[in-house]
């Protein structure tokens, strides 16, 4: 049996009306959407006195760590690396903003893997997936649509931060925003074109044309292929500060919003790609969380923050990946960047963000599917998806979105509508919002 026959019947191809090619370039596209978590994770946990080309390795090693789990066990076509917001909440929240350590932070960090770890295994996190409501799951992908075009929209600079209005419009004829919108033209005319590999092919071309506009450096290979020293990092953990109050409230967000976030991503992604079962759940879901369990168990002790799955899946999912080929893919294009960093860091934020905005076109479709004449259903989804780019939090957006629905339900008399786990769920959210 050849290598390419092993990998189709082992990730069962066929049955998922996918190919080799096919995950191959989904996976490409999926890594280079998210790359740049290479640069800005770095340079965020610096602002919190850590080394950074070790954060460099640290967070390569753990996407590896992750995405492999992800792979060959979940067999889904979602990567892991150090989410973002979480790694700022870790810099600007816990070490400049309360005073700790960064060795502080990362026992938190640790500590949250454990958790996460138990909780996966005794299918408490499964539950709490299969607690959101189909109507949810599907606003869920609408919202995640909103934000990652946002985010794409800002790397751009197509949109930018504004004291009156908050935000505004960029300088469109500046060089990034520039290259983002003829980017964002080249590879809509592709997708119109029906082109195998539109997005990744976008990125690329948009890469290219950066060139000569100055946005695209050049890669440097000055500093030889070997990566960064990992020693100034590496399980560097502070236990005296386990049984405190404070790190009872790190502990206590970096749990929660890692735990929305994750549903989130896997709900949204999946409701996307047609993957969830007849009950509207995620396939393989308990292995999925032990992907992310696992990942920020490795990346805590490594010198990371949070690992989680990334929310750029879905433009590896909208390339047409299917299964856990396309992260394997991933985890792969990770290992090379180790030691080939600086020509996969040369694709500027400009460059990803076409694949990012036109993927946010395709995560709204699932808005057919809900029911807007139904307001206990309508109401909670499009609050869902509306939260979600407007406070820059998928897990917020859950929250809001979980609780008006109990709450609509409760006041309507609908209330045997909604499963006990859901009310659980509820309570927990109401309890973030207090704290």
């Amino acid at each position: 049996m050849s290598g390419r026959d092993f990998l189709e019947n082992y990730f069962d191809l066929k049955a998922h009306g996918t190919n080799t090619k096919t995950e191959v370039i989904a996976g490409f596209t999926t890594f280079m959407t998210m790359a740049y978590i290479l640069v800005v994770n770095p340079l965020i946990l610096k602002d919190a006195g850590m080394d950074f080309g070790a954060v460099f390795t640290a967070t390569t090693l753990s996407a590896i760590i992750g995405t492999l789990v992800m792979a060959v066990w979940a067999k889904l076509p979602f990567a892991l690396a150090p989410g973002m917001g979480l790694n700022a909440f870790f810099a600007y929240g816990v070490v400049l903003g309360m005073g700790y350590s960064w060795q502080m932070a990362l026992t938190a960090v640790f500590l949250e893997g454990i958790i996460f770890l138990l909780l996966t295994a005794f299918n408490i996190r499964e539950a709490i997936v299969n607690s959101v409501p189909l109507s949810l799951k599907k606003a869920v992908s609408c919202g995640i649509g909103l934000f990652i075009a946002f985010i794409g929209l800002q790397n751009a600079g197509i949109v930018e931060a504004n004291p009156a209005t908050l935000v505004s419009v960029g300088s469109l004829t500046d060089a990034k925003p520039l290259l983002a919108l003829i980017g964002i033209l080249i590879t809509g005319t592709l997708l119109v074109k029906n082109v195998r590999g539109a997005l990744l092919m976008g990125i690329v071309a948009t890469t290219l044309i950066g060139l000569p506009l100055g946005v695209t450096s050049t890669p440097d290979f000055s500093n030889g292929l070997t990566p960064p020293d990992l020693s100034p990092i590496l399980f560097q953990f502070q236990w005296d500060q386990v049984f405190t109050s404070d790190m009872a409230i790190v502990l206590f967000t970096f749990l929660f919003v890692d735990m929305f976030d994750t549903v989130g991503t896997l709900v949204g992604v999946a409701t996307k790609a047609n993957m969830l079962n007849d009950k509207g759940e995620v396939p393989n879901c308990k292995q999925a969380l032990f992907a992310d369990a696992v990942a920020t168990t490795a990346g805590a002790c490594l010198g990371t923050s949070t690992v989680t799955t990334f929310v750029e899946s879905a433009t590896g999912v909208s390339a047409g990946g299917r299964s856990g080929l396309t992260a394997l893919v991933v985890a792969g294009l990770f290992l090379a960047a180790l030691f080939l960093s600086p020509l996969f860091l040369m694709v500027p934020g400009a460059a990803t963000t076409p694949a990012l905005v036109l993927v946010g076109l395709f995560m709204m479709s699932p808005i057919k599917d809900i029911d807007l004449d139904d307001f206990s259903e309508s109401i909670p989804a499009f609050l869902t998806l509306l939260f979600m780019p407007m406070t820059y939090s998928i897990a917020e957006g859950i929250i809001i979105g979980m609780l008006s629905y109990i709450i609509l339900k409760l006041l309507s008399g609908n209330y045997r509508q909604v499963p006990v786990t859901s009310y659980i769920v509820g309570v927990v959210c109401l309890a973030k919002i207090v704290m």
